[in-house]
């Protein structure tokens, strides 16, 4: 071959069980990462590339945007819900193996939409990545059908929080 590394065999996570993130930044161009999550596993590729660790059951925001000459071609946010092993999943480009997705928006307004949404949530002093999973697909829901989801309050998390401590 020409030298090159096999770029497979780096892209690789070592790190088994977790959902892994590939995050990619070129300003301007390609421009993928975790609005919020908390990743315990990070791996750099090089210098514009990572991959990022998530473990089961955690909630992270993947955001993607990418352009060419002419303008914005992808513009998306998924929020999604890193699985356990042997647990069904859905795919999802740039995570392995993929996980539940919660929330999709494309279309920057969509996506603009969404991130509004998660400054709101921070904004009362909750982690995004702590919010009910129930709330993600309302907001989905609600903004696929072209109307505006209901705001998630602290009495909410509140419940949230409190129910988790009795579930098994």
């Amino acid at each position: 071959m020409n030298g090159a590394p096999d770029l497979r065999r780096i892209a690789t996570p070592t790190v088994v069980g977790l959902t892994h993130v590939e995050l990619t930044w070129i300003e301007k161009k390609i421009e993928y990462w975790v609005r919020f999550g908390q990743d315990v596993h990070e791996q750099i590729l090089d210098r514009r590339r990572r991959v990022v660790s998530f473990p089961p059951h955690s909630v992270f925001a993947f955001v993607r945007w990418a352009a060419n000459d002419f303008g914005t071609i992808i513009s998306r946010i998924d929020i999604v819900r890193a699985i356990s092993p042997g647990e069904p999943y859905q795919t999802l480009p740039f995570v392995r193996p993929g996980g539940d997705i919660l929330l999709k928006a494309e279309s920057w307004p969509k996506v603009e939409r969404v991130l509004q949404i998660v400054d709101a949530i921070e904004s009362i002093g909750i982690n995004p990545a702590e919010v009910s999973p129930h709330h993600w697909r309302h907001v989905h829901n609600r903004l696929a059908a072209g109307q505006e989801p209901r705001s998630y309050t602290a009495e909410q998390h509140r419940a949230i929080l409190l129910r988790r401590r009795v579930e098994p």
